[in-house]
């Protein structure tokens, strides 16, 4: 069994979520959140906005840590058990990119029901369920967009 860890972002412009659409080689394909591993001498949350940056070219700030995910994978030759560390984010205009090296197709920011509902992964619907909730509280209270408050 092979252990990984990697970091990533729920990422927020004007009440929309941004994911991004991965086809690799028609194997595995489906509307995901921005996430990718851990570098050596990293911290979480580097990766995470690096990750966000690489895979979708947005330029986001890390408002909230949001939670923790876990999940497992088989290779040829080994089961990969990989923990997600999750930020609520920020970003600063609609743009984005997508990652064609990392098979990325399209992206995009969506109504919280509909990046709801285009999730592959239901761990990743619980942490968007998780993160929006923190946004609308923060929302709320006149918090979100402030620099005061991070």
């Amino acid at each position: 069994m092979i252990e990984a860890t990697s970091c990533g972002g729920v990422v927020i412009f004007r009440g929309k979520i941004l994911l991004l659409y991965k086809n690799y080689r028609n194997r595995y394909e489906g509307w995901v959140l921005p996430k990718g591993t851990v570098e050596e001498g990293e911290e979480y949350k580097e990766t995470a906005l690096r990750e966000v940056k690489e895979e979708s070219g947005v330029d986001a700030s890390i408002i909230n840590y949001v939670g923790k995910s876990q999940y497992s994978f088989n290779t040829a030759t080994d089961t990969v058990v990989k923990d997600v560390y999750w930020y609520l984010m920020m970003a600063d205009s609609y743009y984005s990119k997508p990652q064609r090296e990392e098979y990325f197709v399209d992206s995009g920011y969506y109504k919280y029901h509909e990046a709801y509902h285009l999730l592959k992964f239901s761990n990743e619907k619980q942490i968007l369920e998780k993160a929006y909730g923190e946004y609308i509280d923060l929302k709320k209270n006149n918090l979100w967009g402030n620099r005061k408050y991070f």
